[in-house]
């Protein structure tokens, strides 16, 4: 039989994994894995002692799975994730094709294939999903689990406004696959994945094809900068959102910004980020293709 294990936050999704624990846990022994539940702690690795595992099973939003990411990074093993979707956004699993019922979602990783997908790594942190700094950027930090839960999305736009009254100018030094350049900005997004708090911002963005998606809000005037912001989202492509398509990225700035990796505190400038082509494997769908 197969070794499994079931990594979740009793938290997740409204109290909704911890009610369909044992569902799931059916999923998979009848799919013949023997798996134990690991109800998560911060404080300490998952992996530690199971190194012979054959699937980790990860129940949460992108935060949970960045947490499982960089512990088994940790160890230098390389086992499969499979996700189940539990969070606020979940944008990596959506990326992946994964449901939002949490059976249907267990039963597409018990039934599902292996796939060797993209991971980022800024410094000695691992990312699935985005690496930010600037405006907006650090929200999910800010914004606590218990209002995540009861508002959603909303809790996270409401947390943005406030940042708006601390708005300001980043100067940067970048380069980007060897081409080096100056920029003052608001906000950069570098994306491994296709969206960011449900909002898809990086259009050409795939978990599969070793590049980055990074976009840049160049800083001009407070009104045409939110004009653009705005125009961006509606499909525009205001010339202000600047895009780079790179696999290595190097930033520094006199500001050192905070910092944020799929929702967590992020690395400390100067930044080196790296696209680590297919050094994630992940069980998912076998009928689902990544674009």
């Amino acid at each position: 039989m197969k070794q499994a294990a079931f990594l979740y936050n009793p938290q997740s999704g409204r109290g909704r994994i911890a009610r369909a624990r044992e569902e799931i846990l059916a999923v998979f022994r009848a799919a013949d894995y023997t798996i134990e539940p690991i109800e998560i702690d911060f404080t300490a690795n998952p992996f530690e002692g199971r190194a012979e595992l054959d699937l980790m099973v990860v129940a949460g939003g992108d935060g949970t799975v960045n947490f499982a990411l960089n512990r088994m990074k940790e160890k230098g093993l390389d086992i499969p994730l499979g996700i189940i979707p539990a969070g606020t956004a979940n944008d990596f699993a959506h990326a992946l094709g994964m449901e939002n019922d949490p059976i249907v979602a267990a039963r597409q990783i018990a039934s599902g294939i292996i796939e060797k997908v993209d991971c980022g790594r800024v410094n000695d942190i691992y990312f699935v999903n985005i690496f930010s700094f600037g405006l907006f950027t650090t929200t999910s930090q800010r914004t606590s689990d218990e209002r995540k839960h009861r508002w959603g999305k909303l809790a996270y736009i409401a947390e943005g406004l406030k940042e708006l009254r601390t708005m300001h100018r980043i100067p940067l030094s970048i380069t980007a696959d060897g081409k080096a350049f100056r920029i003052d900005t608001l906000i950069a997004l570098i994306f491994n994945g296709e969206t960011a708090g449900g909002f898809r911002l990086a259009r050409r963005s795939s978990v599969q094809d070793g590049h980055f998606e990074c976009l840049l809000l160049e800083k001009r005037n407070l009104i045409f900068d939110s004009i653009a912001m705005v125009r961006y989202l509606l499909g525009g492509n205001p010339r202000t959102v600047r895009h780079l398509h790179a696999r290595t990225i190097t930033i520094d700035s006199p500001c050192k910004e905070l910092t944020d990796v799929d929702g967590q505190r992020g690395a400390e400038f100067p930044l080196a980020i790296e696209c680590l082509e297919g050094a994630l494997r992940i069980q998912c769908a076998a009928n689902h293709h990544h674009e």
